[in-house]
């Protein structure tokens, strides 16, 4: 399944997003908006994108690095892990925070837009950095009075730093962590988890831990992936989403 090009209206200049459609459009679908990783919308992020629109969702992921000088789409996995990283990390430390979740907004906006949308049924998912913004995005999306109507997020690197916004995101959500991240120590990820879930209050809010998995487990880089717990967290992910946003009417 291949992707097109639409460009997301912003408050600086239009944005470049991949939008995939499901086959056989009779109807307004769901949406979701996919939010990157550090690598951008690598070909893993790309494919994860084909899969949720060949599920019957219309998908969009903005590329949030094409306003760097030079753009940058995605960048692909190399031997040398730590220079991969630190590459990923360089890239998101020139995109403000800000800049990067009022992008993402606009692409909930846009997908809400399109004709093939059903407007009322747009949800949003994250992978690591992307998973963070995602949180963030719905927080403010609640704020505006036009709530998400789910989130999954993987990872979220940042949510340690946006814990203080947990309140306004009172929507169905699916959270993954492993227990071997070593980047988000699992006595952080069970302050996360408080957090998020209203300290088990919010029902609607499931939080999974993923055991002996490690930051970006869902990447398929060896030097990151687990597979037990990428399809697990796939499988969970996909069921969530079949109940909080179903494909069909």
């Amino acid at each position: 399944m291949s992707a097109t090009t639409l460009q997301i209206p912003t408050d600086a200049d239009d944005l470049p997003g991949l939008l995939w459609l499901p086959e056989d459009l009779d109807q307004p679908v769901p949406g979701l908006v996919v939010l990157q990783e550090i690598f951008g919308l690598s070909t893993y992020m790309q494919q994860r994108c084909a899969d949720l629109a060949a599920r019957g969702y219309a998908v969009l992921a903005p590329q949030l690095f094409a306003r760097l000088d030079p753009p940058v789409v995605g960048i692909e996995d190399g031997e040398d892990l730590q220079a991969w990283l630190e590459e990923g990390m360089a890239l998101t430390s020139r995109v403000p925070w800000e800049r990067a979740e009022a992008d993402a907004i606009a692409a909930i906006g846009a997908l809400r837009a399109h004709g093939a949308v059903d407007s009322e049924r747009v949800g949003l998912v994250g992978f690591c950095y992307g998973g963070g913004l995602a949180f963030s995005a719905a927080a403010s999306a609640a704020e505006e009075d036009r709530p998400v109507s789910a989130l999954v997020s993987y990872y979220g690197s940042a949510l340690p730093t946006l814990l203080d916004r947990a309140a306004q995101v009172d929507v169905p959500s699916l959270h993954h962590f492993g227990t071997a991240d070593a980047f988000i120590p699992l006595e952080q990820v069970e302050r996360i988890r408080e957090a998020v879930t209203a300290d088990g209050a919010r029902e609607q809010v499931r939080f999974v831990l993923h055991e002996g998995a490690g930051h970006a487990f869902d990447n398929p880089h060896p030097g990151l992936h687990h597979a037990g717990a990428a399809e697990a967290a796939w499988q969970q992910t996909l069921g969530f989403l079949a109940e909080a946003l179903p494909p069909r009417s």
